[in-house]
């Protein structure tokens, strides 16, 4: 198929025969005149009573405890950049097709029209009591920082921005996998990250969290390396600023054990990786064209493990393998947040399961019969069905752990 014919079916999937990809639908009896009693007057106003005397009750009868609102102002859609909310929708609306194809989460997407952080802030503070959960997208940074910051300490539900730490789950989930094959360990490897910006950052902290050397890590952006001799750098930057000569990202790769690419394309040459440092491991995410290709990495390294975003090639960092599921077990326990330790188990469920025997179904899916943990599976597949009775459980489990839990771990969970 050409790039045309891609383009329109691709218009035709959105608008034919229904437009748009969602719809709702009734999930209680509705053809009787007691039921229409039942369900709006005056049945209706036993569960308002109910839940004005305990507004947790709201869980109890309303669609609140399963449903999420994915929300974005528009501001950075995509690699597509400032499109604004109205052409964000159907990005809005894939994301809930995620949810409820991987996890049965129900998602309203609501695109505000509020390119301001504060005005944006206080809208979803206002329609949060609807939700179990705010799934932030496509928020471009600084703003995504502080937003999300603000609604996670003003919220008693999960906030979660994807683009930040559903990003970041993954890639430290891979990178752990893939450091373990090459038999480096992560407080001792040298890494570099280029992109600053939302993932970047988040997934740095996180890495940190899991035992990275602060001083091992070279965080580069758009001007080079980000160092304490800079004044040009935003506070978030600045965390990641450290007293060093390197210089620009071919100084800082000499030598190097990992290399995160969350920025364009063709950002790094072969002569890079070649100056790596043994056995090395290259993330190359940006989409669609990755900072470098696979086949261009390996033309001159045979000991690299590759990671890009794409599909066509092996080990693909996809947030799908994390924020259905994690969604999944938060509003499973009616959680107030997706903490740091909810985090952190869905890195190590997600890294467990890429280590487990692939069962059949998999690798019938992908039509491969050789899929088995190492330097082309560091990560599971999209479409492993395992992903949810790993991850899930595991999140539940950390968030009865850590308090966030209103209820305690589900019933019909595996047994801990």
């Amino acid at each position: 198929m050409n790039k045309a014919d891609k383009r329109q079916a691709a218009l035709d999937y959105h608008a034919k025969p229904r437009p748009g990809k969602l719809g709702i639908a009734i999930t209680k009896p509705f053809t009787t005149p007691s039921e229409l009693s039942l369900a709006y007057s005056p049945g209706v106003a036993e569960p308002v009573l109910e839940i004005e005397k305990n507004p947790d009750d709201a869980f109890k009868y309303t669609s609140k405890g399963n449903l999420v609102a994915v929300i974005t102002n528009g501001t950075a859609v995509l690699g597509l950049g400032r499109t604004g909310p109205l052409a964000s929708k159907p990005v809005m609306e894939g994301k809930a097709v995620l949810f409820k194809k991987f996890a049965n989460v129900d998602v309203f997407d609501i695109e505000v029209d509020a390119p301001d952080a504060q005005d944006f802030i206080e809208t979803v503070q206002r329609i949060s009591p609807t939700f179990g959960g705010i799934n932030l997208e496509d928020i471009a940074a600084p703003d995504c920082f502080h937003i999300e910051k603000t609604l996670s300490e003003t919220l008693d539900i999960p906030v979660f921005h994807d683009d930040q730490h559903g990003t970041a789950i993954i890639i430290c989930a891979g990178l752990l996998n893939a450091l373990a094959y090459q038999n480096k360990a992560l407080d001792a490897v040298r890494i570099v990250c280029v992109g600053a910006g939302a993932a970047g950052i988040a997934s740095m902290k996180l890495l940190q969290s899991l035992g990275a050397a602060p001083d091992n890590i070279v965080m580069c952006d758009s001007k080079g390396v980000v160092h304490t001799g800079r004044n040009d750098l935003n506070p978030q930057k600045q965390e990641f600023a450290i007293d060093t000569d390197l210089r620009t990202l071919s100084d800082a790769m000499a030598g190097a054990d990992v290399f995160i690419g969350v920025s364009g394309p063709g950002l790094v040459s072969q002569d890079m990786v070649r100056s790596m440092a043994p056995n090395p491991v290259v993330f190359a995410l940006a989409n669609p064209t990755p900072e470098i290709l696979p086949e261009e990495a390996h033309a001159v390294r045979d000991d690299v493990i590759m990671a890009t975003g794409r599909s066509d090639y092996p080990n693909q960092v996809n947030n799908v393998l994390c924020f259905p599921f994690l969604f999944r077990g938060a509003l499973d326990v009616r959680s107030r947040s997706i903490n740091h330790e909810m985090q952190i188990a869905a890195v190590h469920a997600i890294a467990d399961l890429a280590r487990q025997p692939v069962p059949e179904v998999v690798k019938d899916a992908y039509d491969m019969q050789d899929i088995s943990f190492g330097p082309n599976y560091i990560l599971p597949t999209p479409l492993d069905p395992r992903l949810s009775d790993f991850v899930s459980p595991a999140v539940a489990a950390a968030a009865v752990d850590s308090g966030a839990a209103r209820t305690g771990y589900p019933a019909h969970y595996p047994k801990r």
